[in-house]
């Protein structure tokens, strides 16, 4: 489990919520997270998932009141959980369970999933703006700050590419500074196949961001091929557009830059069993592939074309 509460210790804070004080219940824990201990709650009139999250991490930047309300602005742009109670002293945010199935990469392959995925994301970007802003270039400044003073180990050659992520940021703010709320961590696992719809889950890192970052970190986090980053980019502007689809591939290069450093402090400092160093190198690997292609500098120039 990601954050070790003890069953005892659970109990006594899911007590202390008052939709779910002594009444009868049975509680399960839920795959995944590495913030949190996620669990489904079942009684007898409602089933719920409490995010148990314990004290906010200064190391990773991760804002609980403001996943509190952008996970309020998502369910009101219908794509979202309903949040039923926010205890910030107790570190729990209670939703709503959604039925369904959690995505994995593999499910992409499946025909008109993709679409499916582009429209669950144009439905949150176009719901309430969300309480704050993201920007991984801002926040790898932080994480690598992070980094520096706590002496964690990152790739021996990281900063060897700083230049070609700062090439990336004047490409971008150059060409388009437009924001919309986003997830901005939308691997596999926290899209929810429906009956009628893809829902999206997890508001940690949320924030009024370029839409091009949230369809770029789908196309690295969930091993979209680049066939296939073209149809989410193209299924989300209804359109083939070759200055998106440079953006999208941009920003995804610069998710895996970022959230490198993530791993990089997770392997520093959590005391979960669980490989951060290696999730670590996936990324920087992918990024590197990037900063080093062939058409790096065609995708730079590509951001500021006129379709």
């Amino acid at each position: 489990m990601a954050y070790r509460l003890g069953d005892a210790a659970l109990d006594a804070l899911l007590d202390a919520l008052p939709l779910l004080s002594g009444r009868p219940r049975r509680v399960e824990d839920l795959p995944g997270g590495l913030t949190n201990r996620n669990v489904k709650i079942t009684t007898a009139d409602g089933v719920y998932v409490a995010r148990c999250s314990g004290p906010s991490s200064d190391l990773l930047g991760i804002d609980r009141d403001a996943e509190f309300h952008n996970s309020v602005a998502a369910h009101r742009a219908g794509v979202g959980a309903p949040v039923w109670d926010y205890r910030p002293d107790l570190g729990v945010l209670l939703i709503g369970y959604l039925e369904g199935d959690a995505l994995r990469d593999t499910d992409f392959a499946r025909p008109g999933l993709v679409a499916k995925v582009a429209q669950s994301c144009r439905k949150l970007h176009a719901g309430p703006r969300f309480c704050n802003d993201f920007d991984m270039f801002a926040l790898q400044t932080g994480y690598l700050k992070v980094v520096t003073d706590n002496g964690f180990r990152i790739p021996a050659d990281y900063l060897d590419h700083a230049g070609r992520f700062d090439d990336i940021r004047r490409a971008l703010r150059a060409a388009d500074t437009a924001t919309v709320p986003c997830n901005n961590d939308l691997l596999a696992a926290n899209f929810v196949q429906g009956p009628e719809q893809i829902w999206i889950i997890d508001y940690e890192y949320s924030g009024n961001n370029d839409p091009c970052f949230e369809l770029g970190n789908i196309w690295r986090e969930c091993r979209l091929s680049l066939d296939q980053l073209e149809e989410l980019v193209t299924a989300y502007y209804g359109r083939s557009l070759r200055h998106k689809l440079a953006r999208a591939r941009l920003q995804g290069t610069v998710s895996q830059y970022g959230w490198t450093l993530w791993g990089c402090i997770q392997n520093g400092s959590s005391e979960l069993e669980f490989d951060f160093w290696e999730w670590a190198m996936q990324r920087y690997e992918a990024a590197v592939a990037e900063f080093t292609g062939p058409d790096f500098s065609q995708l730079l120039d590509d951001v500021a074309a006129a379709d």
